[in-house]
């Protein structure tokens, strides 16, 4: 034994022995290991081109647990390889004026040789880059395979755009307006794209929740507000609004969801989002609303972000027939209304939801109470919490439906507007497909070279 211990010679010793054994090389069926296969992959690094602590310290991690797994009698596989594709390579190889591959790949080449030091019990026999073609090949065989399923599709639809990246982003991705990387004002734009049916599987998301053991409720409950899911009526406001071709916007009918068809008879105003055919319609000869759907275009896009923000407005001098009392209702063009929400308008019925009450207070729409509360007196001088209650309330000043509880109003508005052919009962959920068209160049070629 050494007098002086030196951990470079050691170290240098053990991983020489190590490599010229293989003795991290997994082999199937390998009778060493008795207890079977255990899969211990850590996330793959992107490369940057330099290791940092937290590479250090995560693989660290789940070397000890692999190792520890290998004395246990398990037959254990930890692979490494490049997360290689995405466009900070893409930025760096225009700023270094080089191809991103050459870039990408020299990188990986770099942070190899930094991490093969450490020792970690990596099979690099089966090192992957997803850049490479022999990788991504199953990528693009996947995703064809959904595609064949119906579970990836094409549409077009108004996404946040990054005009220096270039690039689409993401809602959380977008922060007080501008690019998260970037820093840019985030425009609002509609383009063509490639996305995942997710909405497919949304009840299915929902119910599986409680069968998270072990989970904090917490998270449990964000998961379930992320899901979203809402039960109310889908219905429509009809008008003869045409564009500049003459034909009816929409066919003629403006769609709407709540979750409050019965507060319907309390309707004052609908309110639209900034790309919807009718504010384009009415923005044509209106300098004023088209300079507010730029200011919205150009605002955040988060439900976080607009929730916060002071409800603004104009009106659009525009109207739609309510669809059971046939009273003219004023369209108004709302920075708060999201076009990739629904349908992208809104009903509006300030008596009876916070965020339209302030809204009408701030621009004079009238305020109309259809839902009062045993014991309860209603004022429109400030807005109080049992305005929005279901549990104990009852319609009034709603002709035919005066005197019904939240669940009976709702079952006989939802039955009046399907016999006139204008609505139907419907869930609709918070949860939205997942977009997949944002890489520029550097990334897998979806869906097929």
């Amino acid at each position: 034994m050494q007098e002086k211990y030196s951990p470079a010679e050691v170290e240098q010793s053990a991983q020489q022995h190590w490599s010229a054994s293989n003795a991290f090389k997994t082999v199937e069926n390998d009778p060493r290991f008795p207890k079977g296969k255990y899969y211990a992959c850590s996330m793959l690094p992107y490369p940057s081109g330099k290791l940092h602590m937290g590479h250090v310290r995560n693989y660290t991690i789940n070397d000890m647990l692999a190792r520890q797994l290998r004395m246990k009698g398990y037959n254990v596989l930890m692979p490494m390889g490049w997360d290689a594709f995405g466009l900070p390579a893409e930025n760096a190889a225009i700023a270094y004026k080089k191809s991103p591959a050459e870039w990408t790949y020299a990188n990986i080449e770099d942070m190899k040789s930094q991490m093969q030091p450490l020792g970690l019990a990596f099979d690099w026999s089966r090192e992957v880059a997803t850049c490479d073609p022999e990788y991504y090949r199953w990528n693009q065989w996947l995703f064809l395979k959904m595609l064949e399923k119906g579970i990836a599709y094409k549409k077009t639809q108004i996404v946040n755009w990054d005009p220096i990246d270039q690039t689409v982003l993401a809602n959380e991705q977008v922060i007080d307006g501008r690019g998260w990387r970037s820093g840019a004002i985030v425009e609002k734009r509609e383009i063509p794209g490639y996305y995942f049916g997710i909405t497919q599987y949304a009840e299915e998301l929902l119910s599986s929740i409680d069968q998270l053991d072990g989970w904090p409720d917490q998270v449990r409950t964000m998961q379930r507000n992320w899901i979203g899911k809402s039960e109310g009526v889908r219905f429509a406001f009809s008008h003869d609004i045409k564009d500049e071709s003459g034909a009816l916007v929409q066919d003629g009918k403006m769609y709407v969801f709540t979750t409050r068809p019965d507060t319907i008879m309390g309707v004052t105003f609908c309110a639209v989002a900034a790309e919807h055919p009718l504010a384009t319609v009415a923005a044509k000869n209106n300098t004023k609303l088209a300079a507010f759907i730029e200011e919205c275009k150009a605002g955040g896009t988060t439900e976080a972000e607009l929730a916060t923000k002071e409800k603004e407005g104009v009106p659009t001098g525009l109207f739609v027939t309510h669809p059971l009392t046939g009273e003219q209702v004023e369209v108004w063009v709302g920075n708060y209304v999201l076009m990739t929400y629904g349908d992208g308008a809104v009903m509006g019925v300030p008596a009876h939801d916070e965020r339209d009450f302030a809204f009408a207070k701030k621009y004079g729409i009238a305020i109309k109470q259809v839902v009062a509360v045993e014991g309860e007196s209603f004022t429109t001088d400030a807005w109080a919490e049992w305005y929005g209650d279901k549990q104990k309330c009852v319609t009034v000043n709603s002709g035919k439906y005066d005197g019904l509880n939240y669940k009976a109003a709702v079952d006989a508005v939802a039955a009046d507007l399907a016999a006139k052919g204008v609505g139907e009962k419907k869930t609709t959920w918070r949860l939205r497909d997942w977009g997949i068209s944002r890489q520029r160049y550097w990334g897998t070629p979806i869906p097929i070279i």
